[in-house]
């Protein structure tokens, strides 16, 4: 890790931190199906001691052949919306919730740069999914920087939208 990720690393501690006294206030377990973070969600989690309790499996699935045979994203999806979509990202979190029996899941898919871009979806669009092997649901953002930037930020998003989910369900009416 650079030097110049190291404020968002404790942040990222501190959301990690977070997640896991919801998830065992919760008894519940979460996973991660990545791809443009690399495993990034993954390693937060698994930086605080006694994560085993609620997280036990990562998906790190960078290449479309790995989303469709860890994932089961269909090549149909793929061929027609891209690794980069709303319809690739809730199919990955299915799939993850579905193959770990996770309560509720991250995925994320996006263009981290500095190439890879397109009109359609420059360098910077991550679409995200929470949910679980039934019900997900996404987001997209535009997240500026460079690629360190665009992949801390995302891990952040993600981590943050387990804990604003889990913290939700636990919430009077």
């Amino acid at each position: 890790m650079s030097s110049n990720q190291a404020p968002v690393g404790g942040d990222l501690m501190t959301l990690s931190e977070r997640l896991q006294r919801v998830c065992l206030r919760r008894d519940v377990s979460v996973t991660a199906a990545e791809s443009c973070t690399g495993g990034g969600v993954a390693s937060a989690i698994t930086d605080i001691a006694g994560s085993s309790a609620y997280f036990e499996t990562g998906y790190v699935t960078y290449s479309n052949a790995a989303k469709t045979r860890l994932l089961g994203v269909s090549e149909a999806i793929l061929d027609t919306h891209g690794a980069v979509s709303r319809e690739t990202v809730e199919a990955m979190v299915a799939g993850a919730c579905r193959d770990s029996g996770a309560t509720l899941g991250v995925a994320i898919s996006g263009v981290a740069g500095p190439g890879g871009g397109s009109p359609d979806k420059p360098v910077g669009t991550v679409w995200f999914a929470w949910g679980d092997a039934q019900v997900q649901e996404s987001e997209c953002h535009h997240l500026p920087g460079t690629r360190d930037a665009v992949r801390g930020k995302a891990v952040r998003m993600a981590l943050i939208g387990l804990i604003d989910r889990l913290e939700k369900a636990i919430s009077p009416a």
